[in-house]
């Protein structure tokens, strides 16, 4: 397969028109992207103040289409996503009226905060791209994105979201701080700020798909297939794993590998792509027991580990 310079033109001009709101984030917003490639959704993790909402609202104004955005506090109702169907006064018709989740991107602002109702509502239109209102179905807009984000410290007011809902996010991101020269940087801008809406878009939502689809053909060995499959198997056989991560997981994982490797410039995926995907991609869908909770810390640290002892094939 050929080199993938046109794919990473226009990558790298989504990349760049981000990075001119969100300073010295580059890998966070690779991750951003190469989520958007595959098609998947996105949870952004982290202390406010760093730039959540900031690379969320930047990547839809970075690239063509509608954007929708839901401050999702304990009085949202479902019916503010899915929509509804109401009677018209005038015609006795039912008609359907719909929600915030007919866009493009959907910005889930503190999905914690939102009752554990409202975040259901969420399942269906991130899995299979639609809603189903009172016996019918309507198609979600493509490409269809959810990016969410939610505050690990403050926990006050909040809703554990619920195993499901974090297995339908492709990936799970903190942004972290800056660093002091990456925050003197923003110091400077903040006199000539540039606010996300003030980004031109640079992909036009046909590009977006064609990319997609460019993405699912980067070739990927069976060697390297047996090695997420292996990496996957692990999370289930470990003791300081509870519960292991499902094939959604594995399919998640070689999706992202591959728009990953285009990111990068390659037609062909190696083992590298995969071990920098994989604490993204699968620490969020495990559950460690209390043993592995103070051996290895998290999930992220869980999946490190588990990287360190499975066999990385030689391409």
């Amino acid at each position: 397969m050929e080199r993938t310079e046109n794919r990473n033109e226009k990558i790298a001009e989504l990349i760049a028109a981000v990075e001119k709101v969100i300073v010295g984030k580059r890998e966070a917003v690779e991750m951003v992207v190469t989520a958007m490639l595959t098609g998947g959704h996105i949870l952004i993790e982290d202390v406010p103040g760093v730039g959540k909402t900031q690379l969320a609202c930047a990547l839809a104004s970075s690239c063509g289409g509608q954007f929708g955005r839901l401050q999702m506090t304990p009085d949202v109702m479902p019916t503010d996503i899915t929509g509804f169907t109401m009677i018209n006064t005038s015609t006795g018709a039912n008609e359907f009226r719909k929600g915030a989740a007919f866009c493009n991107f959907l910005l889930a602002d503190e999905i914690n905060r939102a009752s554990p109702k409202s975040q259901s509502a969420l399942l269906e239109l991130m899995e299979e791209g639609q809603v189903s209102i009172d016996g019918n179905t309507y198609v979600l807009p493509r490409p269809f994105m959810v990016l969410a984000t939610q505050n690990p410290v403050e926990t006050y007011g909040t809703y554990h979201l619920p195993e499901a809902q974090m297995d339908r996010f492709l990936m799970k991101l903190s942004i972290g701080y800056p660093g002091s020269s990456d925050e003197i940087d923003i110091l400077q801008r903040n006199e000539n700020s540039i606010s996300p809406k003030d980004l031109k878009p640079v992909l036009s939502c046909d590009e977006i798909m064609e990319l997609r689809e460019k993405a699912n053909m980067i070739r990927c060995s069976d060697n390297l297939k047996k090695y997420i499959v292996d990496l996957v198997n692990a999370t289930r056989k470990v003791d300081y794993i509870r519960l292991g991560v499902s094939p959604r997981g594995s399919i998640a994982l070689y999706k992202a590998s591959k728009a990953y490797a285009m990111l990068c410039g390659r037609g062909y995926v190696i083992p590298d792509d995969i071990k920098k995907m994989a604490p993204y991609v699968l620490s969020h869908r495990l559950i460690l027991t209390p043993k592995g909770k103070s051996s290895v810390g998290n999930g992220e640290g869980a999946v490190i580990r588990i990287m360190g002892e499975v066999p990385v094939p030689v391409e």
